[in-house]
């Protein structure tokens, strides 16, 4: 049984790269998980880690165990898992990441999802930034954009438009756009994306042919919620999901303009290691966010 935890210690940390993160996932401090692969390596009488003071890398034959050990590893959560769907209800901890907005499309649908499965323990990771799901360990994450990666398995959750939108107060003050050439003399209210630092196109038809887009203002954020904020305070428009403002639309604090001019959208996904075993506790809160999730109007 020893043997079985030592392999499971370090697939998880050469999966991760790193004892912490292999041990948030087992739920062991990183030095258990530390001695337990220097356990399973004294054993084996060869070293398959290469230890440093920031990341751990494969030795040459570590590289050659781990590839087996991965099999069995999957083998046995396979088999842990038809085991579940058998005689247990789904449970566990489920560390999800999701964008900051994410809470706008989750909360309405999170109370039936912990009354449906009140045996799993959702921690949930609100931010922009890109995840490296396998290294930070966690079980899945949530994102739009392109999904065209052979590392990840992924399903489609839902698709959304963009709406440019602000409050009745600054159209009272400023007037409203009638094309989008008109918004170089609007403060325009950027975002610029944590991961790659750069601003947020906002995309639009225009009635002249293959203009420059000319956006003027003075504040730019990378957090979609401070940008909801200040439209709704009227310092200017903003270029935002639609599920994102839905609510305010809905009581009248913003009001959107140029709907005939935008065209552009995106879809939403989870996303979760093609190498992990869709585990049940996964599996329902995938179903259940399929089922569930409504983003568009």
């Amino acid at each position: 049984m020893d043997s079985l935890s030592g392999l499971l210690a370090f697939v998880r940390a050469a999966e991760a790269r790193s004892y912490v993160a292999a041990g948030e996932r087992l739920g062991l401090s990183p030095s258990a998980v530390g001695k337990s692969v220097a356990r399973l390596e004294d054993k084996l009488g060869v070293r398959l880690l290469n230890r440093s003071t920031r990341r751990i890398s494969l030795t040459e034959e570590g590289a050659l165990f781990f590839e087996r050990c991965q099999r069995i590893v999957g083998e046995i959560e396979e088999a842990e898992a038809e085991l579940s769907r058998l005689t247990d209800a789904p449970r566990g901890r489920l560390r999800v990441s999701l964008p900051a907005v994410g809470y706008r499309m989750l909360m309405p649908i999170l109370p039936e999802f912990t009354r449906r499965y009140p045996n799993i323990e959702l921690d949930l990771d609100f931010n922009d930034r890109m995840i490296d799901v396998v290294a930070e360990g966690v079980d899945a994450v949530i994102r739009s954009g392109d999904f065209g990666n052979s590392l990840l398995k992924a399903r489609k959750l839902g698709s959304f438009r963009f709406v440019l939108v602000g409050a009745p107060a600054y159209f009272a003050a400023h007037g409203a756009p009638s094309s989008p050439e008109d918004l170089r003399w609007h403060d325009c209210l950027r975002y610029r994306f944590p991961s790659t630092g750069l601003l947020q196109d906002w995309k639009m038809r225009s009635r002249e042919p293959d203009p420059p887009m000319q956006l003027s203002g003075t504040l730019t954020f990378n957090n979609v919620e401070a940008l909801i904020s200040a439209a709704v305070g009227g310092m200017g428009i903003a270029y935002l999901p639609d599920f994102a403002v839905r609510e305010q639309i809905t009581a009248g604090t913003l009001t959107s303009v140029l709907d005939d001019y935008l065209t552009e959208g995106g879809r939403f996904a989870i996303l979760w290691p093609s190498s992990r075993h869709l585990l049940p506790k996964l599996r329902v809160f995938v179903d259940f966010l399929a089922e569930r999730l409504v983003l568009g109007p």
